[in-house]
């Protein structure tokens, strides 16, 4: 059983050179698949530079397609038995593809899902290896001093020959929002200690994720509609057709965190009619609740709020039935939660 890391880039080339960097110190090897989402930087000669290392499957759009799009064509483009989904701007732990690997052959028809932590020291630097600023955050960075610098940067030395100084600077969770640790917990807590709750997939992870390469392209792979949250989509499917959630316990990734391209889910609700429509159950919109219910904006009443998991699929099970095609409406979801 062998893997291919696929990972997908756009415009990110010195975040990408240090991507590479990771996969290629790996515990145990795997083939590495990039496709350059018809970035305009100089991401085709940062994947050039690493093939001189390492052999790397490469696939080029010349315009670019979309998160999802780019990594079906990834997955496509791979020969390993299990998909490892990465970014471009995120670090493999050295023992990434190892930890995934066990769970698949452990046992089959999963979905793994491994540790996401941040190095949001990053945040300001368009290069994090020569510590070259963001546009915008110059006089910021000029005013550190060396040694405050050197604290934002992660280098491909370091990669290479301490690794544990990477890990120990940075820190578990998700992006900015609604508590965002409380998050990442509660999602590491429902893999590792409630395996048979129906709403694991809502605990699937944008990157840092395997799957079995045919389970995957028999589904469809990602849904090309959705750029934000469709890992969670395909999760959905993918359990829908049998496979379970699991957590890849130790492999862990290291989001290189930036000032630009975030998009809040809570904020940004294109998804949920998406998602809803490709999916009618009560998990779906209850989705929010779960994230809006760790936020301190009060968007829900106490009696409307989810605590975790566990409780999205208990709330579920009490709504079925009562949301219709209004249901990603807040005010919809928070009468039915409420019994008003």
């Amino acid at each position: 059983m062998r893997a291919s890391v696929v990972i997908r880039s756009k415009d990110e080339a010195p975040r990408l050179r240090l991507t590479l960097a990771s996969l290629a110190y790996q515990s145990e090897e795997a083939e590495v698949v990039v496709v350059n989402d018809g970035s305009s930087d100089d991401t085709p000669a940062v994947i050039a530079a690493a093939t001189r290392t390492m052999p790397i499957i490469r696939v080029d759009h010349s315009v670019p397609v979309g998160r999802s799009a780019a990594a079906n064509a990834g997955a496509v483009a791979a020969t390993g038995d299990i998909l490892i989904f990465l970014d471009g701007d995120t670090l493999a732990g050295p023992d990434l593809v190892a930890r995934h690997m066990s769970v698949h052959r452990h046992a089959a028809g999963r979905v793994a899902r491994g540790e996401t932590f941040h190095l949001r020291q990053t945040r300001l630097l368009a290069d994090p290896e020569t510590g070259r600023p963001m546009p915008g955050e110059e006089a910021r960075v000029e005013a550190l001093s060396a040694r405050e610098l050197e604290r934002l940067r992660v280098s491909a030395v370091e990669i290479a020959e301490d690794f544990a100084a990477i890990d120990r600077r940075a820190q578990p969770g998700i992006y900015p929002g609604a508590g965002p640790r409380e998050l990442y917990e509660l999602e590491i807590d429902a893999l590792r200690s409630h395996p048979d709750c129906d709403a694991l997939w809502a605990a699937a992870s944008g990157a840092n994720q395997s799957v079995n390469r045919t389970d995957f392209l028999a589904v469809g792979g990602f849904h090309p509609q959705l750029t934000i949250n469709e890992h969670r989509e395909v999760a959905l499917r993918l359990c829908k057709a049998g496979l379970r959630m699991a957590l890849a316990d130790g492999a862990r990734s290291y989001h290189m965190t930036h000032r630009k391209g975030w998009r809040d889910p809570l904020e940004d609700g294109d998804w949920e009619a998406t998602f809803y429509r490709e999916h009618p159950i009560s998990e779906v919109p209850l989705l929010s609740v779960l994230w809006g219910s760790l936020s301190a904006n009060g968007a829900y009443p106490q009696a409307a709020r989810i605590a975790d998991i566990p409780a999205l699929a208990r709330a579920a099970r009490r709504c079925d039935g009562v949301f219709g095609p209004e249901a990603v409406r807040r005010a919809h979801v928070t009468a039915a939660l409420t019994g008003g």
